[in-house]
């Protein structure tokens, strides 16, 4: 059926968007050091990430290290973290829910059309929701560092640029919101199914009373 392929198309583009925000949020790549004043010599190159930075020197080492304190980091930091281990977890919950609630899977039963659908509707809802939380650390990171790089007061090797992160993640939000749309269009709860019947002795169209054969 269409419906059936629709919700596997959406849980298929949910799974894959909640992987790649999975990578995203991990990676330190989500500012790099711009080299916005004189510099012609760049022997450095310096990644930041949610949870850790890495120095790349010009030799091709890499050093990373992890944040000293997290308190100690600025407010925006310390929501990005929040909100993007809460949009992961959510699609991990809906995930579960979307899997119990496949029109091809078996986990409740047979019969349960009405239960499945429900619960795969809710699946959709939980990653269109979680795409929408995911996207809001990502552009509000996007947003800050193109403010601190055209603002004057601040020093030019303090200024960033948007990292290879911050565009991964603008897709994998999207990947989660089209998928739990789609996942949530294809699990319409289901009208009457009628069974067909091959031969003379089935139940499903029992003849009128009175009737002939």
């Amino acid at each position: 059926m269409a419906s059936t392929g629709l919700q596997l198309l959406g849980l298929l583009l949910a799974v894959m968007g909640w992987v790649g925000g999975a990578l995203v949020c991990a990676a330190p790549l989500w500012r790099v050091s711009a080299f916005a004043g004189g510099e012609i010599v760049i022997a450095q190159v310096l990644w930041e990430g949610l949870w850790m930075t890495c120095l790349s020197q010009s030799t091709g080492q890499i050093q990373c290290k992890t944040y000293d304190s997290t308190l100690a980091l600025p407010i925006s930091a310390q929501v990005s973290r929040t909100l993007s281990v809460l949009s992961l977890l959510l699609c991990l919950f809906a995930l579960l829910l979307g899997v119990a609630g496949a029109k091809c899977t078996k986990c409740l039963g047979e019969g349960a059309y009405l239960s499945k659908a429900r619960l795969a509707r809710v699946a959709g809802a939980l990653f269109f929701f979680s795409g929408l939380l995911y996207l809001i650390p990502i552009c509000w990171t996007a947003h800050a560092v193109v403010r601190d790089f055209y603002d004057p007061n601040v020093a030019a090797p303090l200024k960033r640029e948007l990292g290879p992160a911050l565009y991964l993640g603008w897709g994998a939000g999207i990947l989660l919101v089209v998928g739990g749309a789609l996942l949530n269009a294809g699990s319409s709860p289901p009208g009457v199914k009628a069974t067909p019947t091959f031969g003379g002795g089935g139940r499903s169209n029992p003849l009128p009373v009175g009737g002939t054969t």
